[in-house]
C-alpha cells in the first residue's frame, strides 16, 4: 500500500509539473521545488521518507531502487 501511494503521488506531481511548464497550470512553490530537484537529479522532498523510502542516492539510482522494490 505504501508504494502504491508513492506511485500515485509521483504520477500526480509529474503531470502537474508538465502542465505548469507549458503554462496550463499555475506553478506553485511546491511544484517549482520539485522541478528544481528533478533538474538537479535529486529526489524531491515530497517523495522522501514520509511516503517513500529513505535513500541518499541521486534521483536516477533512487528510481532504479524503487523499481527493484516494487
Amino acid at each position: 500500500m505504501r508504494y502504491n501511494k508513492l506511485l500515485v503521488l509521483m504520477k500526480e506531481m509529474l503531470v502537474n509539473v508538465q502542465l505548469a511548464l507549458v503554462g496550463e497550470v499555475v506553478m506553485s512553490e511546491e511544484l517549482e521545488k520539485m522541478a528544481n530537484s528533478l533538474f538537479d537529479n535529486q529526489v524531491p522532498v515530497a517523495w522522501q521518507p514520509t511516503i517513500g523510502f529513505l535513500s541518499l542516492k541521486p534521483l536516477a539510482s533512487w528510481v532504479n531502487e524503487l523499481n527493484q522494490r516494487i
